[in-house]
């Protein structure tokens, strides 16, 4: 590991608090799930999957899109473990992911819409 001097010694804790992150993969991965959530789309349709469990049509009659345009959000949200499926029959079923990343993100965007006044109805 590359070892890391600042210009400046002013006595602060900077380097510590960068300890074993340097190669930046850690910000990366994180960087990688906010940025899946940028998208006010694919926020709606995960923060829609916090609360309830549904099928594609469901959902984007929720969020008025096509059901392809929200299986393409589904999938790059499940590939990214925020989202969950199950298949019953011919349906497939979607919720938030039981990871620890989803859940911090729910919080996260619960908090931020009752900042914002729009709290969420829990079903």
């Amino acid at each position: 590991m590359k070892q890391y001097k600042l210009p400046h010694d002013h006595g602060t804790n900077t380097l510590e608090i960068f300890a074993g992150t340097h190669e930046n993969k850690s910000f990366e991965d994180v960087a990688d799930i906010f940025s899946l959530v940028s998208d006010s789309t694919r926020l709606k349709i995960f923060c829609l999957l916090c609360h309830t469990e549904d099928c594609v049509i469901n959902i984007a009659a929720a969020v008025d899109m096509s059901s392809p345009a929200v299986s393409h959000h589904l999938r790059v949200l499940k590939n990214a473990k925020l989202v969950a499926s199950r298949k019953v029959g011919k349906e497939v079923y979607y919720t938030v992911a039981d990871t620890r990343e989803a859940a911090l993100l729910h919080g996260a965007v619960d908090r931020m819409m009752e900042i914002r006044g729009c709290e969420i109805e829990e079903m």
